[in-house]
């Protein structure tokens, strides 16, 4: 069936994870900067929220994660060509970024594990804003993510796979 939609599993999945960063809300309501480095910031926490959901679903959810991964740095490389990045420069800046999306990514599972302020400074260490904003957008976020991943965990793996994810509204309280 694959070969007729013409869309893997986990370019579906990647496509709704790029849908919601996208949101005009983020950047207008959380002032999240729409930059590059905004986008990213937004993507990496939106990637975590599904990764996270998807650690604890068995050997084909671990190998979605994978390939959600793959389809991830693949869009990164991509980027990095547009914004004229030589083609001899792009494995060293594709190594440079798999370390720093790793740091992030663990920085994100390790504090999310703790209390809410712990997870909001970890979001906050990553959002290009100055500490004042960072800080009440990183709390916003935070309190969004939770409640991302508690919905995610409410959805099947099949679901998942068709790139339906059901995250919650975006508001300026917590």
């Amino acid at each position: 069936m694959r070969w007729r939609s013409g869309r893997s599993s986990s370019d579906k999945l990647y496509g709704a994870i790029v849908a919601q960063t996208r949101l005009p809300v983020f950047y207008q309501s959380l002032s999240i900067p729409d930059s590059l480095q905004g986008r990213f910031a937004l993507l990496s926490l939106h990637l975590f929220a599904v990764l996270h959901r998807l650690k604890g679903d068995g050997a084909e959810a671990l190998a979605l994660a994978q390939k959600l991964m793959d389809r991830f740095s693949k869009d990164m490389e991509a980027v990095l060509r547009e914004i004229g990045v030589s083609d001899l420069r792009i494995p060293k800046w594709m190594r440079g970024l798999a370390a720093s999306s790793h740091a992030m990514l663990e920085s994100y599972e390790t504090s999310y594990a703790g209390d809410d302020a712990a997870f909001a400074a970890a979001i906050a260490g990553s959002l290009p804003l100055d500490p004042e904003s960072a800080g009440l957008s990183s709390e916003l976020l935070a309190s969004y993510l939770r409640a991302s991943i508690e919905r995610l965990e409410r959805q099947p793996l099949a679901s998942l796979q068709a790139g339906t994810l059901d995250f919650p509204e975006v508001t300026k309280e917590r």
